[in-house]
């Protein structure tokens, strides 16, 4: 009798053992395909998801918004996107490539005008037409937001047509901020927050307002093999422990 309640009491602890360990064992591999801009945020926002999500684990996918979006197209095996931009997750949503309900915004940034060491640099946008500047980067407005955007601006400053000779195109924004941290190109059109990464390459010399607030969404993909851990992350890209890590990267409230 005594060794059969021994027997019950060891398989009952070993049953709340394993029910204690479950959620570990579910919790399992995010994959977040996310905007080049938000690589070094991401990667420090991430033990703090994972320690509040014990046996998950986030596997991040970097690039330009477009081209993101165009991997999750093909059926890349994606559980959120975080863009860039408003137009690549409208694009997303209009393919049904997203789970209804799941898509909200979660940060905001600015673009700003960076000169290479050594440079002058401008004080307005129109200074770009000097013959001072050879080479202006940016993202290829086709495929990166943070080249739109700037191409959007440029436009209606009325310089588009001056400075598009110009213009030396990236694959996504680090890409720019790289050419002019190298003195490839004179200046460039980037985030407010990559700008910060290169502090000590690149001179921020002014911020450029954009005719709408550069707001980042994020969404669960369609098809995702773990929508509720996936939702959990959207949900923490809105705490305060993620919000305050955004922020000392330079990104703004939404």
């Amino acid at each position: 009798m005594l060794l059969r309640t021994t027997l019950l009491r060891l398989s009952f602890l070993l049953l709340s053992s394993l029910a204690g360990l479950a959620p570990a064992a579910w919790a399992g591999e995010l994959t977040v395909s996310a905007a080049s801009s938000l690589s070094n945020a991401f990667k420090e926002l991430a033990p703090g998801f994972e320690a509040q999500q014990p046996g998950s684990k986030l596997l991040f996918n970097f690039a330009a918004s477009d081209a993101l979006l165009a991997q999750i197209a093909k059926g890349a095996p994606v559980d959120v996107f975080a863009a860039a931009d408003q137009i690549s997750m409208d694009r997303a949503q209009a393919q049904g490539l997203l789970a209804p309900g799941s898509r909200r915004n979660f940060t905001r940034n600015q673009l700003v005008l960076i000169s290479a060491a050594g440079v002058t640099p401008p004080k307005s946008l129109a200074d770009l037409q000097s013959p001072a500047f050879t080479r202006l980067a940016l993202g290829r407005p086709e495929g990166v937001p943070a080249g739109r955007y700037a191409k959007s601006t440029l436009e209606a400053a009325g310089l588009w047509t001056a400075l598009a000779p110009k213009a030396v195109y990236a694959q996504n924004v680090r890409q720019a901020l790289d050419y002019v941290a190298r003195g490839e190109a004179e200046a460039g059109i980037v985030y407010a927050t990559d700008a910060a990464q290169a502090a000590d390459k690149v001179k921020a010399a002014f911020s450029i307002p954009t005719a709408e607030p550069i707001l980042y969404p994020a969404a669960i993909v369609s098809g995702s093999a773990n929508v509720k851990l996936a939702g959990q992350f959207l949900s923490y890209l809105q705490s305060p422990a993620a919000q305050a890590v955004l922020a000392r990267h330079g990104f703004l409230a939404p």
